[in-house]
């Protein structure tokens, strides 16, 4: 009985280092379950993510191992069964660049001798670190995806481009503090694109340790657009811009539909190799749809493909948020400077919108507040673009011209993504 007691994840609350911690987090999980089920807050996501986080916080479930990932690689070794030793140890220390006092080596030192058994999620997690989820899920969104509104108004393209300064503004500003790296900046930089898939492919590559922070906040912050949006675009415009009537979109040929996709794949492919991966998988989903010869693929990329890898994606991402990793200063401020991110991206897109006005004819003139919609959260921004326009103007109807910059969004995020890569 006494054997069986001390093998309780409650008697391990009180004898594992910083047990209070492991309290705390799973008070986070329980709060993201409410705010996903509650609120509904990018519920499809933040759910798995909720669960992931409560699983690897309960002593002794053993689903994670930060160990097998430690140094930001897949330690082969410890998967297949081989025990712990020092020249493992010393091979992260000296090789990977982890410290000696970072609590995956702390770990690791106390198991010497003894292996690890693979947990379902240290499985799961590998289609995040090999950057398969992401990925697939870029498949399913390109497949659910009309490019047509951007072809119809092409300098909606410039607006998208716009908000990504919010990345690389975000980006500066984490490498001048002193607790971040230049990897770990471009991870917390890419938060500012409101595009979850994208902030995970770039993390997991450059900080795989940030990942669960990162993610937690990329993701809550797409669920409140509706919140963070609305007072920025009525601070950066007038009453009178607000009001601007944009005339309907000129109609897109299917042959134009077909021959985007491919265009931009060879272009980005040539100009930013780093963004191949994730724009290449997008463009192939779209081409699925709009050749109009795959039908079956392209229903089962939007539904089947992407509900099975968002189940793993939000799973193993979830776990990565340990208490030892969550429960720190630096979690903190990446929320704060998250948040930043994802309002100068909002900012930029507005006023270079209103900049553009400035060599527009009478009648040509864009509403700014489409402007908005550059960040990738597709389709909330163009809905709240429209919504915020309709107050104004019940006559407006600026969904359409919205989904121009939305869907620009979502390349110039991968875009920004890859160059992020290819500077760290």
């Amino acid at each position: 009985m006494l054997d069986f007691l001390k093998d309780t994840g409650v008697y391990r609350f009180f004898t594992v280092q910083d047990g209070w911690k492991y309290l705390i987090m799973i008070a986070i999980a329980c709060l993201l379950c409410y705010l996903a089920i509650g609120k509904k807050f990018e519920p499809l996501l933040l759910l798995p993510i909720a669960i992931g986080m409560l699983l690897t916080n309960l002593p002794g479930a053993e689903v994670f191992h930060e160990e097998l990932f430690a140094g930001g690689h897949v330690n082969w070794a410890l998967f297949g069964g081989q025990p712990v030793d020092q020249g493992m140890i010393n091979h992260l220390i000296t090789d990977y660049g982890v410290a000696q006092d970072a609590p995956v080596i702390i770990s690791l030192q106390g198991m010497i001798g003894k292996s690890i058994t693979v947990g379902l999620l240290d499985v799961l997690y590998l289609g995040v670190k090999l950057g398969i989820y992401p990925c697939l899920i870029f498949i399913g969104v390109g497949a659910m995806t009309d490019f047509g509104p951007l072809l119809a108004n092409p300098k909606s393209l410039l607006l998208g481009a716009a908000a990504q300064i919010g990345i690389f503004a975000t980006f500066a500003g984490a490498m001048a503090l002193p607790m971040f790296n230049t990897a770990e900046a471009a991870s917390i930089g890419i938060i500012g694109g409101a595009d979850g898939p994208t902030a995970i492919f770039v993390t997991s590559k450059l900080a795989p340790h940030l990942l669960g922070p990162i993610a937690v906040a990329a993701y809550s912050y797409m669920a409140l657009v509706p919140v963070i949006q609305p007072p920025i675009m009525r601070l950066l415009t007038t009453k009178k811009e607000r009001q601007i009537v944009m005339t309907g979109l000129r109609p897109v040929s299917k042959l134009q539909k077909i021959l985007f996709p491919i265009i931009v794949t060879i272009f980005v492919a040539l100009l930013v190799p780093s963004a191949a991966p994730l724009v290449g998988c997008l463009m192939f989903g779209n081409l699925l749809k709009e050749s109009g010869v795959c039908e079956r693929l392209s229903k089962t990329v939007q539904n089947e493909l992407m509900n099975i890898v968002t189940v793993f994606l939000g799973l193993s991402v979830g776990a990565t948020a340990t208490a030892a990793t969550f429960l720190s200063g630096k979690t903190l401020l990446i929320i704060v400077l998250g948040v930043v991110a994802f309002g100068v991206a909002t900012g930029c897109g507005v006023l270079v919108a209103k900049l553009m006005n400035l060599f527009l004819p009478e009648g040509k003139k864009i509403n700014p507040l489409i402007g908005s919609a550059g960040v990738s959260a597709v389709p909330m921004a163009a809905r709240v673009s429209q919504k915020v326009g309709q107050e104004e103007n019940p006559s407006n109807f600026l969904l359409m011209h919205a989904m121009g910059p939305n869907v620009a969004g979502v390349i110039g995020s991968a875009i920004a993504a890859g160059v992020l890569m290819a500077l760290c």
